[in-house]
């Protein structure tokens, strides 16, 4: 057969493997190795990229198939060193396990982790347990809902619900205090398998020029800006607010004097992570009445249209309201009808897109219908996508409409600044690992 593929380490990340095809039948290997997880980045050229570091074992797996079936392979001799060293994870939690069954554990987890990735899986809530994160979601495929333990090789599916409802229902009593809605930020394990899917490029020899000054851009893709700033200045320019920062100095409360709308900010959150809640009451002493969330990326315009309309003596509404209906609904989007933004239906959620599909709006129908739940009825969003976004905002079912339409015409209309970045888009900082370590290094060991 007139095909060739050589097989080697990834220039700059060291555990993915890449498949560089030649000849006149080279599409047969492509399509082998497509089916196999490997991902295209450029002609001719597939990268295997996984959360286990186990690409060599899957990469001596594909050779042995594709020499099979009469295809000429090339190991290049690195990476038959990697395909032939033994290593074992440090301090891997299941030590009565096998190698193989360790691997066997690590590819389940990888399966999860694709499911989540390309979307067959949506995650609908997380939280810190211990030293891991938890989840739930719901399989689009079978309406399945499962709960998951652990992260990156380590994730499980630990229970199975036939019903929506009832996990979320289970997955709140469990972590209610710290749930968070949406799926978890990136591990840096995750992240390095994702970067290594985009390009075979290095980092730049040659340092780049210095930024120009800021650009006019959108408001959802402004900068975040000081956010503390933000919040002092709002603060300052409206009275009646009572304000206090905790003792170990990571969150600023403020409460309107009638008590029944608060404002917490958290302060070093990473951009991915809720650092802002705002929460109304229809008494100082009731239950909570509605909540919204913004992710510490959240641009500066968009926070700034939120503390505007809270300025407003009347901008929440604490009075106790019928589930969202479709009067609500057309009077929190009418901005994004107007400006024309793309309305799909898909099963319980409703979306609006702009045409460039790098920001959105998604109502949530299923979760409307359940007042008392601290899952999100609207997602604000801007980024790749709603499952991967750079910043996002939550909010339940009894946000106020013309909250929320506020927050779509800023998204329809308004106008940030942003400083360029050359080339690529800036990246968000790492998330920081808390407590233990929840993803072991690898330790090779010389085989005897």
């Amino acid at each position: 057969m007139d095909a060739h593929v050589r097989l080697d380490i990834h220039p700059t990340h060291s555990s993915a493997v890449t498949a560089t095809l030649t000849g006149a039948q080279a599409h047969i290997p492509h399509l082998c190795l497509e089916a196999a997880d490997w991902h295209v980045v450029a002609k001719n050229t597939l990268v295997l990229a996984r959360i286990d570091h186990e690409e060599p074992y899957w990469a001596r797996e594909a050779a042995h198939y594709l020499a099979a079936e009469g295809i000429t392979v090339e190991i290049t001799p690195r990476l038959r060193e990697a395909m032939d060293e033994e290593w074992t994870w440090a301090d891997y939690p299941m030590p009565w396990c096998t190698r193989a069954e360790i691997r066997e554990v690590s590819n389940e987890a990888q399966k999860i982790y694709d499911d989540i990735r390309y979307g067959h899986l949506r995650i609908h809530a997380h939280a810190e347990d211990g030293h891991t994160t938890v989840a739930v979601g719901t399989y689009l495929s079978n309406g399945k809902s499962v709960h998951l333990h652990g992260e990156n090789h380590l994730r499980q599916i630990t229970d199975t619900v036939d019903s929506p409802a009832q996990a979320l229902a289970e997955f709140e009593q469990h972590h209610g205090d710290a749930m968070h809605i949406g799926p978890a930020p990136m591990t840096d394990t995750e992240r390095a398998a994702a970067e290594a899917l985009t390009s075979l490029d290095g980092p730049p020899a040659v340092p780049r020029p210095p930024n120009p000054g800021p650009e006019t851009v959108p408001a959802y893709a402004a900068d975040p800006g000081d956010h503390d700033a933000l919040l002092d200045a709002f603060l300052n320019e409206h009275g009646g607010w009572e304000k206090w920062r905790t003792w170990s100095d990571e969150t600023t409360h403020a409460i309107h004097e009638d008590q029944t709308l608060r404002i917490e900010r958290v302060h070093e959150a990473h951009p991915r992570d809720t650092a802002w809640t705002v929460a109304a009451y229809e008494t100082p002493v009731s239950d909570r009445m509605w909540v919204l969330t913004a992710t510490g990326a959240t641009p500066a315009p968009v926070l700034q249209a939120l503390l505007d309309h809270l300025a407003d003596g009347n901008g929440w509404d604490t009075a106790v309201g019928a589930p969202v209906d479709e009067k609500t609904v057309t009077a929190a989007t009418k901005p994004l009808v107007d400006a024309g933004w793309k309305h799909t239906v898909d099963g319980r959620w409703i979306r609006w897109t702009s045409a460039a599909e790098d920001v959105g709006v998604q109502f949530d129908a299923f979760v409307a219908q359940s007042p008392h739940t601290t899952l999100s009825t609207w997602t604000l969003w801007a980024g790749p996508s709603i499952d991967r976004p750079t910043w996002a905002i939550h909010a339940s079912p009894y946000a106020p409409a013309p909250m929320i339409a506020r927050l779509t015409e800023e998204l329809a209309h308004g106008t940030g600044s942003r400083q360029p970045s050359p080339g690529a888009p800036p990246r968000l900082t790492p998330r920081p690992a808390s407590g233990a370590p929840t993803t072991p290094r690898p330790q090779a060991g010389r085989r005897r």
